[in-house]
């Protein structure tokens, strides 16, 4: 399966990449990409040979979060960030999902990376959840995943100061990820994406779902209060005067 922004890759028999390539909107989500994801991993979901998915993007972008457009939108109260469930399709994979993030990580972007079972970073790329810098708190799960996975202190930092992070950098912080040089993330995706394939798909997938079942009954909530927190702070002049001004920069 193809889609003309998502490239599904067949590594072999049991291992799937999908590739994010939205050169236009330098993989940020545009409808284009979010359409193309979600009929990526539904495709995966129908699939029963597949023990691995390895989620990328390309050259230096791994995704972008959301496009001025799309913020624009959530500002004037014409859509929300929950109309369309990205942040969430690799954990509701049933089978282990390898964020190859060998590219920037923007917004909700990163976040979206962070949702994989196994995670890895580019020493050379940017990481950051830069919601507050446009003036509105942080959504797509940002709340709940990233100090679940890099712990409560320097989420706080993160998620309230809206800074950038060189990969290297996070690694000097103690993140618990793998963190190498750019032209080398992928092809350590693919390698633990071998280890994985030759173990049994059912005792993967159940083991799966015993380790990340507690974020699956914990998200809905964290949702809903995010929703809840962008009631009270997206809709503000203020805010829509930085998207239209900060955006990109």
């Amino acid at each position: 399966m193809t889609h003309s922004v998502v490239e599904l890759i067949e590594i072999e028999p049991a291992i799937i990449q999908v590739k994010m390539h939205d050169r236009t909107h330098k993989n940020a989500f545009s409808q284009e990409l979010t359409d193309g994801l979600i009929q990526a991993f539904e495709f995966i979901r129908q699939q029963p040979n597949y023990k691995a998915v390895i989620l990328t993007g390309y050259d230096n972008y791994f995704a972008s979060g959301g496009t001025q457009e799309g913020l624009l939108r959530i500002q004037q109260g014409l859509t929300k960030f929950t109309d369309d469930n990205l942040y969430s399709l690799a954990l509701d994979c049933e089978i282990p999902v390898i964020a190859a993030m060998q590219g920037h990580g923007i917004g909700g972007g990163f976040v979206m990376g962070l949702f994989a079972d196994i995670v890895i970073l580019s020493r050379e790329s940017v990481y950051t959840a830069n919601f507050m810098k446009y003036g509105f708190t942080p959504g797509m799960g940002a709340t709940f995943i990233v100090p679940e996975k890099l712990g409560f202190s320097l989420a706080q930092e993160i998620l309230m100061n809206a800074g950038s992070y060189r990969g290297a950098d996070l690694e000097k912080r103690g993140v618990p990820f793998k963190v190498l040089p750019r032209a080398e993330v992928v092809d350590y995706a693919v390698e633990l994406a071998h280890e994985l394939a030759e173990k049994p798909r059912n005792s993967l997938i159940t083991l799966k779902d015993h380790l990340v079942a507690p974020l699956r009954e914990q998200l809905p909530r964290v949702i809903e209060q995010e929703v809840i927190m962008h009631e009270k702070t997206f809709h503000h002049d203020e805010v829509k005067t930085r998207i239209k001004g900060l955006y990109g920069n």
